[in-house]
């Protein structure tokens, strides 16, 4: 049965006059960086992935974690997936994060999110699984989905294991940023409509891209590179997606999902990020299908803008950190559907 709920946004969140001077800023250094640079398509992938593995891609440099453990459980095919785990330092983990990392399902690993995952583990006393699901071109859909649905499935049996033991699984939440966000959605529709689980009680969707035949806000974006443009998206979706398959049909793209049944989750996108139509539509759909709904809109926010350095992104993250350990507390999280906005954003 539906909550009843309400979905308000303040119109000042889209008020480009309002917007953090800092975040104006940082979106003005990245455009005139990315201007400078040639197209990320004029030159093979893998010299892009190796950049990004370096810091010298769009985002700034993430130290790796020396205490991140690399495990690895069986995929349906028999191939391998990688997973990098994070344990809390001062405590016994008393749930776990499963996470997907960004990248257009052709770019990005798991190590590249290292000192927000850090962070997630040790502010909510989680411990947290990212996996390193294979990419497209090369291992087009539904590769990259079956990976994610593969580790959910090892994680709820026992079988996704460090050398501390299996991780706990009596706390669970589930989130990814950009197309990790999209992966995670896809994971838990896939979880319930194949398995009959729903198991996780939050997921933290960053930025995700929920209808690859493109919302308006991604078709009208433009040539300007802000992190992505609308060209990059594009190139995205065809090198992940195989020719004759309908963008809009739900397995590839969640927004036109059955979303009935799944846990409460945070949406957090940027205002100047071209995927906010993304947010704001599945956002929506969310809401609509009775399931708990947050929305967190940050004005000026280019795409995953808590990668920069800024007080903004801080204060995204520690919203973050407070929704995970909200729904995964000891305590079952209070039934409410009413959207929040924070109000000191």
């Amino acid at each position: 049965m539906a909550h009843e709920g309400r979905f308000v946004i303040d119109p000042a969140r889209f008020e480009a006059s309002l917007a953090e001077p800092e975040l104006v800023a940082m979106n003005a250094d990245i455009a005139a960086m990315q201007k400078a640079r040639p197209s990320p398509w004029s030159v093979p992938l893998e010299a892009v992935r190796e950049a990004r593995r370096e810091g010298r891609g769009i985002f700034p440099p993430a130290p790796r974690d020396p205490d991140a453990a690399v495990i690895g459980i069986r995929g349906r095919g028999g191939n391998r997936i990688p997973v990098r785990v994070f344990r809390p330092k001062s405590r016994a983990a008393r749930g776990t994060v499963l996470h997907f990392h960004g990248g257009g399902w052709v770019f990005g690993e798991a190590a590249e999110g290292d000192p927000f995952l850090r962070h997630i583990t040790d502010a909510t006393g989680l411990a947290v699984a990212s996996v390193d699901y294979r990419l497209a071109p090369e291992y087009p859909f539904p590769a990259g989905p079956d990976d994610c649905e593969d580790a959910a499935l090892a994680l709820l049996e026992g079988r996704m294991a460090d050398p501390d033991g299996a991780l706990p699984t009596g706390l669970l939440a589930i989130g990814g940023e950009s197309a990790g966000a999209h992966l995670a959605v896809l994971t838990l529709v896939r979880l319930r409509d194949g398995h009959g689980a729903t198991p996780f009680a939050a997921a933290n969707l960053n930025a995700g891209c929920y209808d690859l035949a493109m919302t308006p806000s991604v078709r009208r974006f433009g040539p300007e590179r802000l992190v992505l443009n609308t060209e990059d998206v594009a190139a995205f979706v065809e090198r992940f997606v195989p020719a004759g398959i309908d963008l809009r049909t739900p397995e590839v793209s969640p927004l036109y999902a059955d979303l009935a049944g799944l846990p409460p989750a945070l949406f957090t996108c940027g205002t100047c990020d071209l995927l906010i139509d993304d947010t704001l539509f599945m956002a929506q759909r969310w809401l609509a299908a009775g399931n708990v709904t947050e929305l967190s809109l940050h004005n000026g926010g280019c795409h995953v803008f808590q990668a920069f350095p800024s007080t903004a992104g801080t204060r995204s993250t520690s919203e973050m950190t407070a929704f995970l350990a909200a729904h995964c507390g000891e305590q079952a999280p209070t039934e409410s559907n009413e959207t929040f906005i924070p109000a000191q954003l």
